[in-house]
């Protein structure tokens, strides 16, 4: 009987570790993933993390990974975009309360600044997700979209600015650092090149105005979020506004669906690098282009990047190379990017005393006035109401992270080719618009 019992107790404790053994953080299993954390800790401790481009991601997917995974697991965060704040906002409190070791900061800053980690991500992002959209999409798609958004965009300035105006935020701040980073098309895509367009306007670094910028942007997507979900009730208690994913109510939509389609061949890996070197070019002929042409760097590179897909004179093999080397960047290095941007370029007391009460109202309604020009406009353009401004909600999101958060809040993830053309051709327009503007006006 004791035998039995002892039996008994050792599967049960078999079990136990198997369990733990099969649990993952991220991709990895956990008790790899602690013993990684472990080294990684304990060479920072003994000032042995190397302060090279090998610390810096060490340190940066370390963090990511673990932030980013309790971000999509928890209840609620899950649905308010969850990776994206935690990845940016914790480290910039670690920062604050001095909870980071001098050799973990340093590797950090190698691989940031020294190593420009920033701009080789948005190299690959930008050229990539553009590469890689069905060219239909970005023709067509864009031309479908475009009154709402640029009807919802009017809508969201016009608000946005006066409830400034009205809270004493003032219409200049209001515009470039609340309306624009809402509608600029998440972290990646928008921010970033903004601070950069900014950067280059005013002579002051980018990294100042990545807390200024940051906060409307994450506030904005929470807003958006929540908008969506309620778009997805009304859908249901009025079945006649929703076409339950369908956006337009005639036409031919079935090649937009199938775009998502259209760059799943099996990873080839010297063709990913011949995309990687892609990347790099279109960033170096946007530098190149500066010195002739008065827009940034990062801007000429996003349209110089839509031009040659809307051309179609890129070859198809070197298109999925691109849009492979972005996936792989998006997919492995955008929570280590935001660990990166949260210690360095975010510093916690300026996103603290940013978010009052009437920085909260003005980016509320402005999200709000676009999201309803969306609805109201969608309707007498043959479009489903909740459809339009599900995708116009899309504009004022984070990004590609936004538009899963935003699409799966509304249980319309059939709609990404739409949301796309919303963020990333509404996003990049906003930047460049804003980009002529500030150089202008400041």
């Amino acid at each position: 009987m004791k035998k039995e019992q002892d039996m008994a107790l050792d599967q049960s404790e078999l079990s136990v570790w198997r369990k733990i053994c099969t649990y993952k953080i991220g991709v990895i299993p956990l008790p790899l993933y602690l013993i990684l954390s472990v080294l990684i800790y304990v060479a920072s401790v003994y000032g042995r993390l190397p302060a090279d481009m090998i610390g810096g991601f060490a340190i940066l997917m370390i963090m990511g990974i673990f932030l980013g995974d309790v971000g999509i697991k928890v209840p609620i965060l899950k649905d308010i975009g969850g990776p994206a704040i935690l990845c940016m906002f914790v480290p910039s409190a670690m920062v604050f309360y001095n909870l980071f070791n001098p050799a973990a900061l340093k590797a950090m800053t190698a691989i940031m600044k020294t190593s420009n980690f920033l701009y080789f991500y948005i190299s690959c992002l930008i050229t990539g997700s553009i590469l890689g959209m069905h060219r239909q999409v970005l023709i067509q798609g864009f031309l479908r979209l475009f009154v709402p958004l640029v009807v919802g965009t009017l809508g969201s300035v016009i608000v946005g600015v006066s409830v400034g105006v009205l809270t004493g935020l003032g219409a200049h701040h209001t515009f470039f650092y609340i309306v624009i980073p809402i509608v600029s098309g998440g972290i990646g895509e928008g921010i970033l090149p903004l601070s950069m367009a900014y950067s280059e306007i005013l002579n002051l670094p980018y990294e100042k105005f990545i807390p200024q910028l940051v906060p409307a942007a994450m506030l904005g997507n929470v807003v958006a979020i929540m908008t969506a979900g309620y778009l997805r009730k009304l859908g249901d208690r009025k079945p006649h506004l929703t076409g339950n994913g369908m956006l337009v109510k005639s036409g031919d939509e079935a090649f937009l669906k199938a775009a998502q389609e259209s760059h799943n061949q099996p990873v080839d890996f010297p063709i990913m690098g011949a995309g990687l070197l892609l990347a790099c070019s279109f960033f170096i002929f946007g530098q190149l282009a500066n010195v002739f042409i008065a827009i940034p760097a990062a801007i000429i590179m996003i349209f110089s990047a839509a031009i040659v897909k809307a051309s179609n004179i890129m070859p198809a093999k070197m298109e999925q190379g691109a849009y492979h080397m972005y996936k792989f960047i998006a997919g492995s290095l955008t929570w280590a990017l935001m660990i990166g941007l949260g210690a360095l370029y975010t510093p916690w007391g300026d996103v603290v005393s940013a978010l009052t009460p009437a920085y909260a109202l003005t980016v509320t309604c402005t999200v709000l006035s676009m999201i309803a020009s969306g609805f109201f406009v969608g309707k007498y353009m043959n479009m489903y109401p909740v459809e339009a401004a599900i995708v116009t909600a899309c504009h004022s999101g984070l990004g590609g992270t936004g538009d899963v958060a935003i699409l799966s809040a509304s249980n319309r993830m059939e709609m990404m080719p739409f949301a796309q053309v919303a963020t990333r051709l509404g996003g990049a327009s906003m930047v460049v618009l804003a980009a002529i503007l500030l150089r202008i006006w400041h």
